[in-house]
């Protein structure tokens, strides 16, 4: 469910944050609205960062997040980006960034692009008090099917 925007964002519930940056209608193809230009057949990779925050932090981490610029919207490929709120554990609380790219290649585009070493100049900032336990635990995933709302279902070819 959507709620207010926030700074020309949309947040959803407290259990899910999406960002979003809307397409003009002639660009969407049926892979969502957040698409961009991105064409049916095409194999889709998604990158996730796992984070564990400590409980005393989660409001830190969260305007953190809400508070960047990510410079995503910029990039070839990028389809979507969700920073993910998950389950309460004893001693932390699980997040994770989930974004979802045209291909393993923009991925990497962007990994290595100057916006990237912008939207990540503040990370692992050696004065400010630790938010996490450790590092964050990074997983890439390459699509192997896509189900769409109208219910077709196809194998898409993992890169």
């Amino acid at each position: 469910m959507i709620s207010a925007p926030i700074g020309g964002r949309q947040r959803a519930s407290a259990s899910a944050i999406a960002v979003s940056h809307p397409l003009p209608p002639q660009r969407y193809d049926g892979f969502g609205p957040e698409a961009r230009g991105v064409r049916r057949g095409v194999t889709v990779y998604i990158a996730m960062n796992r984070f564990k925050v400590l409980k005393d932090s989660t409001v830190d981490f969260e305007n953190v997040w809400l508070s960047r610029e990510s410079y995503l919207h910029q990039l070839p490929g990028f389809i979507a980006f969700h920073l993910l709120k998950g389950p309460e554990r004893e001693d932390h609380v699980l997040y994770a960034s989930h974004t979802v790219w045209a291909s393993f290649a923009d991925f990497e585009g962007w990994t290595k692009s100057d916006a990237f070493r912008k939207a990540h100049a503040r990370a692992g900032n050696p004065g400010a008090k630790p938010m996490t336990l450790g590092h964050p635990e990074f997983e890439g995933f390459h699509a192997i099917q896509e189900v769409t709302a109208d219910g077709t279902s196809r194998r898409v070819a993992a890169e």
